[in-house]
């Protein structure tokens, strides 16, 4: 059973400035949530006990956000202070609180209900076959921002990504993660995509395809049109 998960909030958000220049991301408001508020939410849904962040950019301010909140959840935060260590980096510098497979995830989706048996059918599914990597992936068509490019094709529950052909699927920003799969990486900034290509190679990089309707912050114009959604 998946008890910890972590949150990567570190990023700059460019595509969403003027918004992000003096606001991290994570803490832009969709309605009366911010995102990072409503992923952490979502996760007490799944049962999460323990989660951990990772922060860099206006890294205070989210620092200063989590703890006037309280939340329910157990909160570790990560700062990258001397310098952002991207995805895959700021996930592996986070190993240290993540001992055991774990939920990863993105505050840049919209997570709502529909995602909870998504969720737990990936965790069933992670364990039972003793995957290393399970994505959580949705077809464009889904997709509110129908200029997002696909990231994957999926055949059957292993993900391929032949950069010649249609890319179909969206990554949603959802994955359970076995820490195992960074052991023999040695660098310290990198892409979550050099874990995805080395497993890609050896057909272990599996998926599961959502049916929800995929809303993603992407853009200040898509952010906008959620808002008044």
């Amino acid at each position: 059973m998946i008890e910890k998960a972590m949150i990567l909030a570190a990023g700059f958000g460019k595509r969403l400035n003027p918004l992000t220049l003096n606001h991290p991301k994570p803490l832009l408001k969709i309605k009366k949530e911010t995102l990072l508020s409503n992923t952490i939410y979502f996760l007490e849904k799944l049962k999460i006990k323990d989660v951990v962040i990772n922060v860099h950019y206006h890294s205070e301010q989210i620092i200063d956000y989590i703890n006037k909140k309280k939340f329910n959840l157990n909160i570790n935060i990560i700062n990258e202070q001397k310098e952002i260590l991207d995805t895959g980096g700021g996930v592996m510098n986070a190993l240290r609180y993540l001992n055991k497979s774990f939920l990863c995830i993105n505050p840049d989706t919209i997570w709502d209900i529909n995602y909870i048996k998504d969720f737990k059918q990936m965790e069933k599914d992670f364990f039972l076959n003793k995957k290393k990597c399970y994505l959580l992936v949705v077809d464009k068509i889904k997709s509110f921002d129908k200029k997002l490019k696909g990231d994957f094709n999926l055949k059957g529950q292993k993900i391929t990504r032949d950069k010649n052909k249609n890319l179909k699927y969206i990554y949603t920003g959802m994955q359970i993660i076995n820490p195992e799969v960074f052991s023999n990486i040695n660098e310290k900034v990198f892409s979550i995509n050099k874990v995805w290509d080395k497993l890609i190679v050896n057909n272990e990089l599996f998926g599961l395809q959502s049916h929800a309707d995929f809303f993603h912050v992407s853009t200040l114009d898509i952010y906008k049109k959620l808002n008044v959604k």
